[in-house]
Formats: structure tokens, sequence, C-alpha cells
């Protein structure tokens, strides 16, 4: 029984991947680092904090983590908003058959709730959304379950009646983690996913059957 829709942010329901991808590689740029090609895609899902951390230790940088993801969103909303970025096709035909369904529908996104904001607010999906979860508002980010796990509380919900969809190896991590249903969507603009611990992988949203998974 699915009592619950948790919906990944980057990437599931706005293809900005690339917009990330772009501003973190203007971070590194500015930083002096030649970074290897595809060096940033394992950082997919995780929180603006954990990801400089990683690379602080690749890379000797002077600057703080509050400084570093300071300067990464302000690009990162920039770019946000002069781009003409929409709804990942399917999105919204399918929040609007789960709001149907009186399924309460969530975010747990490992952006920053500001961003997380900007985002609905551009493609005009806030209405749908009985609550939205940054990974900066718990302890551990993906690939732990912690944000999952809010969210069920938040809600009320077994984490067993949860069903989440992501486009990421940390993503689907996690909600397994959770003890959460948990479909994989192959986006090739997320870069190499790994979403074999998904217990359903599309590669198109409107592959999902909410009905049937009910």
């Amino acid at each position: 029984m699915i009592n619950a829709v948790i919906f990944d942010l980057d990437g599931v329901l706005i293809d900005s991947e690339p917009l990330h991808c772009r501003a973190d590689n203007q971070v590194l740029t500015e930083l002096g680092i030649d970074a290897p090609e595809n060096y940033l895609d394992r950082f997919a899902g995780w929180t603006n904090a954990a990801m400089w951390e990683a690379i602080k230790i690749d890379y000797p940088i002077a600057k703080s983590i509050d400084e570093l993801t300071e300067i990464q969103l302000r690009i990162k909303s920039d770019l946000l908003q002069e781009s003409d970025l929409k709804a990942i096709p399917g999105i919204v035909e399918l929040l609007e058959e789960i709001k149907i369904m009186r399924i309460p529908i969530a975010v747990a996104s490992s952006s920053p709730r500001q961003f997380i904001d900007s985002v609905v607010e551009k493609i005009g999906i806030e209405q749908y959304f009985a609550l939205m979860l940054s990974g900066e508002e718990v302890e551990h980010s993906k690939p732990e379950p912690d944000i999952f796990l809010k969210v069920a509380g938040l809600l009320n919900v077994n984490p067993s009646e949860c069903l989440v969809v992501e486009d990421s190896k940390s993503g689907t991590t996690a909600a397994k983690k959770a003890g959460m249903t948990c479909i994989g969507y192959q986006n090739v603009n997320s870069g190499n996913q790994d979403l074999s611990k998904a217990d359903l992988i599309v590669n198109d949203i409107k592959e999902i059957d909410i009905r049937k998974m009910r």
C-alpha cells in the first residue's frame, strides 16, 4: 500500500543536473582546479556541504565550506532564473494523478531549501506538495536515509508505505535504507548513475503508474 509519494528534485522534477554541473564547474574553474571529465557525476544527490568536504580532500582549497556553498548557490540561483527550464515531461500529469488519489506528496532533496523553493515556484508545481525538505535540515545527507525517514515521520506514514522517485545512486541507496519502495528514473543528464538498488527503473516519467503500484 502506497500512502505517500516522495520526489527528489534535481533530475526528477526538473532537468537541473546540467545546470548544477555548469555552476559547479564554474566554481572549480574560479578556484583554479582542472578536474577530470565526469568528476562531478558522483556527487549527484549529495548536499553542497558534503560535496565540498569531499572535493577539499581531493584538492587544496583555502576557502571554507560555507564560503564555497555561498558562491555555489549564488551562481546556481542566477543560472536558474536565466534558464527556460520546465518540469520534466510527465511530472505535472503524475503529480495531478497522485493528488486526485489523495495521496500526500513531498519533496526530499539534497539541494538547499532556497533552491528548492525557487525551482518549484519557477515551474509552478508548489501546490502539489504537503511538505518539502532539504538535506541541510537533517543530520546525515543521502546516501543515508535520514531525509526520507524524517519526511515519513512528518507525514505520519510508515516508511514501508512510502514510494520514492530518485535519479541518483545516493538517492536510491538512501530510499532503500529507509525501507521504502523506490523507482529509479534513468535521466541521461544525471550522469552514469547506478540505480540497481531501485525496485523499478524507468527511462521516462510517463512509465510510472501509481495506481498499479498502490
